[in-house]
């Protein structure tokens, strides 16, 4: 998005009219300056700092993409400008993980662990704001500096206080754009699960699948995960890994009625009609909110002829 004269005045002086940036107090094992370099700078014309910022992280994640392919994807033309649903929604469409992360110290140790990340700006004021989305490539704290890809420029050094005041005025959003299966350095257990099912959403269940197992690898008694993994592999045609994760979540949550009527639906698949039919019985016998859903489930198997 382009920057308003006006605004670019007032931003001259950001080293004399901010403080020193305010630095997480609790950065140990953290190196004192870091840089990805690998991350592709595309320009960002006027209006489309979304795509380009988008295009800039999926590159990075290893696909072959230029703005120009996701400017209908993630651009509101009458808006003049990107969304946050719709970069996340594009992520998601593109195969790959979109985690939304907020604050400096989830951003350093982010991009420490070589993570760029996506981040929305006003540059404006809070009564007229300029959004505008950089991608954060770096940081330097004895320089007091982060480094951007932003605009026009590529790896712009930037006064830390300078970004924090911008940055502040868009709620401190930032979003990863990960690999299905790698984790985030500051991974929360709900997050992830909320991101794995973004791409089950999204329709892509082989990625989805992978970000589930990820979440497994940290939390194995998850449920959500568990589920979701089944749904994921049932929905690639993979009858015996979606047995094998719902199998898993009757062991792990034999309380869960939703895993035995899941169970139940993937051994009648597989012909399976006995085995099927106990599962759909312990279900119901569970009962719980969908306890409707879970006698359709066995009148269905009791219909199917032995």
């Amino acid at each position: 998005m382009a920057l308003a004269g006006l605004i670019s005045i007032l931003l001259l002086g950001g080293c004399a009219l901010f403080p020193r940036g305010d630095w997480p107090q609790d950065l140990e094992g953290l190196p004192p300056r870091s840089e990805i370099a690998t991350v592709p700078f595309f320009p960002q014309d006027e209006y489309q700092c979304g795509p380009a910022a988008l295009a800039m992280a999926l590159a990075w994640s290893g696909q072959d993409v230029q703005p120009a392919e996701l400017t209908d994807k993630v651009y509101t033309a009458s808006l003049q400008g990107s969304l946050q649903p719709a970069m996340i929604a594009g992520a998601r469409r593109s195969g790959r993980l979109a985690y939304v992360i907020s604050g400096t110290d989830a951003l350093i140790r982010e991009i420490a662990a070589g993570h760029p990340v996506v981040v929305l700006q006003n540059l404006g004021l809070s009564w007229a704001p300029l959004w505008h989305y950089a991608v954060g490539i770096g940081y330097d704290i004895p320089a007091d500096e982060i480094v951007l890809h932003t605009g026009r420029n590529a790896r712009k050094r930037t006064a830390m206080g300078v970004f924090q005041a911008t940055w502040a005025r868009a709620e401190r959003w930032g979003l990863l754009v990960l690999k299905p299966g790698d984790l985030p350095a500051t991974a929360e257990e709900g997050g992830m699960v909320e991101a794995a099912l973004g791409l089950e959403k999204a329709r892509q269940p082989a990625a989805a699948a992978q970000s589930y197992h990820a979440v497994l690898s940290r939390w194995p008694q998850n449920l959500p995960a568990m589920m979701g993994l089944g749904n994921s592999h049932y929905a690639l045609g993979d009858l015996e890994n979606s047995e094998r994760a719902f199998r898993r979540a009757t062991q792990t949550h034999p309380e869960s009625g939703a895993a035995y009527n899941n169970l139940a639906h993937v051994l009648l698949a597989l012909g399976r009609r006995e085995e099927a039919l106990s599962a759909a019985q312990r279900a119901v016998a569970l009962a719980g909110p969908h306890q409707n859903l879970f006698r359709e489930t066995l009148e269905e198997i009791q219909a199917t002829p032995p």
